[in-house]
């Protein structure tokens, strides 16, 4: 179950609690119209509370736990031409998506949200999102004039730009650049992708034929 899902399901909680107060009926006599009135007040901030959770988890619905080394994506590559390949990515709970790439080598990113201290005491992982696919060039000369091609693998405002702008002096989230991973692209290779909790992206090949490749490469 992703982190959104669970926030959604406190939300549910904490919604039915404060509706419970506003669908009994109106007490008689003045203590129980306190009691009553005394209720409904935290009947309200509950729901204030419930619709913040809900709030929250529709921020946080593109990222994913991460509790260990896992695999999260798999790139299969064509050769169209010099420098110019076909790439067929897979992220995790994802269908395949298919992106053109220039260059020599292609490379993958990814942002790892760490909560801060009360977050890691209460026991919550970090979580991360993919945020592009590139590709690059084996000669730093090449990059500045050679075709770039860079496609955004974000799913549009999410959890940190909006910590950015309205929770920036609130201690709740600190995030770091996953170590991006990056290989050959060669044509018919297949890799794995993998992320560690410490934010580490780390690629390798998927099968014996990737390897036989990178090998005649000289990688």
């Amino acid at each position: 179950m992703t982190l959104s899902n669970w926030l959604w399901l406190l939300a549910g909680g904490f919604l039915l609690l404060g509706l419970w107060p506003w669908a009994r009926r109106q007490p008689t006599g003045p203590r129980r119209r306190r009691r009553g009135g005394l209720g409904r007040t935290l009947g309200a901030v509950a729901i204030v509370l419930a619709l913040a959770l809900a709030g929250l988890g529709g921020l946080l619905r593109s990222y994913h736990w991460l509790l260990a080394d896992v695999p999260v994506a798999t790139l299969a590559l064509r050769q169209l031409g010099p420098q110019h390949f076909e790439a067929t990515l897979t992220l995790d709970r994802q269908p395949p998506r298919v992106f053109r790439l220039r260059g020599d080598e292609w490379q993958l990113d990814a942002r790892v949200i760490r909560w801060t201290l009360p977050g890691r005491l209460a026991g919550l992982p970090p979580v991360y999102r993919f945020e592009r696919l590139s590709g690059r060039y084996g000669d730093p000369k090449q990059e500045l004039d050679a075709p770039r091609t860079v496609h955004d693998l974000r799913t549009g405002w999410d959890f940190w730009e909006f910590r950015q702008r309205w929770l920036s002096r609130w201690p709740v989230a600190d995030a770091r650049w996953g170590s991006a991973a990056y290989l050959p692209m060669l044509d018919g290779a297949v890799y794995d992708v993998s992320l560690n909790p410490a934010g580490g992206l780390v690629a390798k090949p998927a099968n014996a034929q990737t390897e036989d490749l990178l090998r005649e490469a000289g990688w």
